[in-house]
């Protein structure tokens, strides 16, 4: 599995909209709307490193109201599940 976060900045008119279009692309797992310099979160989680562009670029760019994008590719994903291993590697 293959993650990234992708940090959107909307429209103010069109954030809710742009939300629920969002969320409706497949590989995006969930979307946020947050507070700060960016509007909306993504976390997209796809099988293959190719599908991270898929979503972004034939996805994402497709929704009206998005004005810019950041996309954050994740190298290793951590959950409570696997702390105790993700600090393995360090040793």
């Amino acid at each position: 599995m293959v993650a990234a976060v992708v940090l959107m900045r909307a429209e103010r008119d069109h954030i809710k909209r742009a939300a629920q279009e969002v969320a409706g692309i497949e590989g995006v797992a969930e979307v946020y709307s947050v507070s700060g310099e960016w509007d909306l979160v993504a976390i997209i989680r796809v099988d293959a490193w190719e599908k991270i562009a898929t979503v972004v670029t034939e996805g994402l760019a497709q929704i009206a109201g998005l004005q810019r994008t950041q996309t954050l590719v994740a190298f290793r994903v951590y959950s409570a599940q696997d702390l105790e291993s993700a600090f393995d590697m360090f040793e």
